[in-house]
């Protein structure tokens, strides 16, 4: 059976790990524009506040992993009450330590952090299922993946891009399952929380391309299909069938990349009788039909290597 969160991280391919040292002493703040990458860091000393907008304040401590599947705008602070300097995405995106504050002495705190890109076309509706705001306290085994990523991408060596990516992948995965739990907010752990939910999330994405009904989930979940459409619905976020239809697009545009598939056997690969039904259902969710689409990404392909020395 298929691991929905595995699928969903493999179908975001996180790549492009950009990774920075943080500290501070003294009076200081610093508050980052929205960004939009996903960002993560780890306390490795210390202590400090942290306010990401629309959640609660946090007080980040040693040991401490936090994660932001889209990094809106944040602040970053000590303890002490300060206006914070503004930081624009660019700044921020940027590679290199920093410190903040008090210029000498030893800092009040200690972070290791960086961010990341995903790869994918349909990352909006894939990020969507993911929580604002993973905070984990104490967890050896992300510690651990932080300093490996850390290493990695400081170094020049052979395969470094895909000991990049796959250790990436991993700390995804492994944030992101200790959120899975029925008071998580509504999205894909939240559903995964919920053992009937999980059932029919894993059914789907184990065979995508299968014919189901509203009838035949609520079977897989043991509900009346009203109790499991208003389950769902509560607590994955979005209707069961709009999951699915989205879930087969975000594999008709991975499987559309590739460009050694035609048009008719990815529509048989994700559900559709014909390549016109899948044409007109593709058209409607993405905004082109799937030869633009393809069109587009062998031209984004071929300008992307042209680019390069």
């Amino acid at each position: 059976m298929v691991d929905p969160l595995s699928d969903i991280a493999g179908l975001l391919r996180p790549r492009a790990v950009f990774t920075k040292g943080i500290s501070g002493a003294g009076r200081w703040g610093v508050r980052y524009e929205d960004f939009g990458h996903p960002s993560f860091a780890i306390v490795i000393e210390g202590a400090c506040r942290l306010n990401v907008e629309g959640q609660k304040e946090l007080r980040l401590e040693a040991g401490d992993f936090i994660l932001l599947p889209r990094t809106p705008s944040f602040t970053m602070s000590g303890f002490e009450p300060i206006i914070p300097d503004l930081i624009g995405p660019q700044a921020g995106a940027a590679a290199g330590d920093v410190r903040h504050g008090r210029q000498d002495g030893p800092p009040s705190v200690r972070i290791l952090g960086g961010y990341f890109i995903f790869d994918s076309d349909d990352s909006s509706f894939l990020v969507s299922l993911l929580p604002e705001q993973v905070h984990v306290r104490g967890v050896d085994r992300l510690s651990m993946l932080v300093e490996l990523v850390i290493e990695e991408a400081a170094a020049e060596r052979p395969g470094r891009e895909l000991v990049l990516t796959r250790l990436v992948e991993i700390m995804l995965v492994e944030a992101l399952r200790l959120m899975q739990t029925p008071d998580a907010p509504a999205g894909l752990l939240r559903g995964l929380g919920d053992a009937r939910i999980a059932q029919a999330l894993r059914q789907l994405h184990a065979d995508p391309a299968h014919p189901w009904t509203m009838a035949a989930l609520a079977k897989e979940a043991a509900l009346s299909r009203s109790a499991f459409f208003d389950r769902f619905v509560r607590n994955v976020g979005v209707p069961p069938m709009e999951y699915l239809l989205a879930l087969r697009m975000t594999l008709a545009r991975n499987l559309l990349r590739q460009r050694d598939i035609g048009i008719a056997e990815v529509a048989e690969r994700v559900g559709y009788s014909s390549a016109s039904t899948f044409s007109t259902a593709f058209s409607r969710f993405v905004g082109q039909p799937p030869g633009r689409y393809t069109r587009g990404m062998t031209d984004k392909i071929t300008t992307r290597a042209g680019s390069q020395p």
